[in-house]
């Protein structure tokens, strides 16, 4: 009997199990999954977690990946405005925003397939775009003008819009070059031109330094010969003061030559003393008569 009732236990959780694997499905966290009704999509799921559906062939579940996509073109020849030949290749992320329309437009929602088609899109993106372009906004010596950044940002907007236009179901996220090189019947050509642009900013930069140096040395002989002008002018305004304080001088020094002479011997006497001198002096010469009526013990002169 105990055994019996453990066969119908073991039965009827197998048969619960094989419903749920009919009627149900789960959807992982990095998923969507797209439910047709025999064969046409009719939703999506998104949220992860355990989803009804009908057995098939009424129900059927499709499952894709909606993390990013990364993918690289095939390298391709393409030329510029100034005719010269590049080798470009591109890497591209992308993911499917609306599964219901990805999975009719590429054989049940082929990865390889999609990516096959967006391959195509970006050649043509890439050959009008760069075709737009000069190979100095590639390939130059000055970095200012180079022009990456707006070439993959036009390639990128192209793609995107034919994506949209034709509704499948995807978008990209980013677009850069993965390389950019030249075949080798134009390397060398390439190369001499970058000289001749490295010659040219030399040339230039090495005018505009002698400019420079030009400009530093004409302000600073300006500069020193403002200073000049203006030393001179005050020493002249200088000696024109001492000569007009001279001419007064003379004038009273001539009225009395006795102070004249005072004054004469009292600043060479000032000038012949120091701090602690010891002065042996003959009062008869100058200017050391001054001492002549202080003398205590005076010598008559002979």
């Amino acid at each position: 009997m105990k055994r019996n009732l453990l066969t119908i236990i073991t039965g009827a959780v197998l048969l619960v199990i094989f419903i749920l694997l009919l009627f149900t499905f789960q959807v992982r966290q990095s998923e969507v999954a797209v439910v047709t009704l025999f064969g046409r999509p009719v939703r999506s799921e998104k949220d992860p977690g355990l989803k009804f559906r009908f057995p098939w062939p009424v129900h059927s579940v499709h499952k894709f990946d909606q993390r990013i996509q990364n993918f690289e073109d095939k390298w391709d020849e393409v030329q510029t405005s100034d005719s010269y030949i590049v080798v470009a290749g591109v890497y591209v992320g992308w993911r499917i925003s609306d599964p219901q329309a990805f999975l009719p437009r590429f054989a049940n929602g082929s990865i390889p397939e999609a990516e096959r088609v967006l391959e195509g899109l970006i050649r043509s993106a890439k050959a009008a775009v760069i075709g737009k372009h000069p190979l100095s906004d590639l390939v130059t010596t000055d970095e200012r003008q180079l022009k990456f950044a707006e070439i993959e940002a036009k390639i990128l907007e192209l793609v995107q819009a034919q994506v949209q236009s034709k509704n499948y179901g995807l978008e990209l996220k980013y677009l850069g070059f993965k390389k950019l090189e030249f075949p080798a019947s134009v390397s060398q050509e390439v190369f001499k031109r970058m000289q001749s642009e490295r010659a040219l900013l030399i040339s230039q930069t090495q005018s505009e330094g002698e400019s420079v140096a030009s400009n530093i040395v004409t302000t600073a002989n300006a500069k020193s010969a403002e200073k000049i002008y203006n030393a001179e002018a005050e020493a002249t305004q200088i000696r024109a003061l001492g000569i007009k304080e001279s001419a007064a001088s003379f004038a009273v020094f001539q009225k009395n030559p006795e102070l004249a002479k005072f004054l004469a011997n009292l600043k060479a006497l000032e000038l012949s003393l120091g701090e602690h001198s010891t002065l042996i002096f003959d009062q008869y010469n100058e200017p050391f008569t001054l001492f002549q009526n202080y003398t205590t013990n005076s010598v008559p002169r002979k």
